[in-house]
């Protein structure tokens, strides 16, 4: 029991985030693919008893889990690299098996509820984040004022006519 508490607290304090899931019904397979997939992010799923869990958590110095997100068989995903990384796999992996449901999670020392977890598991990644910032810093503002919304279009066309009276004084 040590040994497994010792572990749990390495994992909460090692993850940029934990989320907290229901996974009865997966078939043992299911379970495999899910960890494959989560590993493939640098993330991890544990299955351990509530108690333990909760006490990992406060040895770790992180916040407990309430017993409301404690119902039921729960397993921990943790994401070692991009917080989101984890619960992103773990979202895109539930579309396809209804059995898997977040019920929290922590994050930033703070507890998550379901509706956070769920909300933070649907976050664009690091990744993709910079991705867009870097497409919208290599295109023009006018080209990339077209294509969104008309608050850019007229900050665009703002910052066009204050160019051209700088230029005419």
């Amino acid at each position: 029991m040590k040994a497994q508490v010792a572990d749990l607290k390495q994992k909460f304090e090692k993850a940029g985030s934990i989320v907290f899931a229901h996974y009865l019904g997966l078939t043992v397979a299911q379970v495999s693919d899910l960890r494959r997939k989560l590993k493939e992010q640098n993330a991890e799923m544990k299955v351990a008893k509530k108690t333990l869990i909760r006490l990992a958590a406060k040895e770790a110095s992180k916040p407990e889990p309430t017993e409301e997100q404690m119902q039921g068989d729960i397993a921990c995903i943790f994401s070692f690299g991009d917080p989101i990384a984890g619960p992103q796999a773990a979202f895109t992996f539930a579309k396809e098996h209804k059995k898997i449901s977040f019920v929290g999670g922590i994050f930033d020392g703070k507890l998550l509820s379901q509706q956070d977890a769920t909300a933070f598991a649907q976050l664009p990644s690091r990744l993709q984040l910079l991705a867009t910032f870097m497409s919208m810093v290599r295109s023009p503002l006018t080209t990339f004022s077209s294509m969104c919304s008309s608050p850019l279009r007229g900050f665009a066309l703002a910052m066009s006519e204050l160019a051209k009276k700088k230029a005419a004084a």
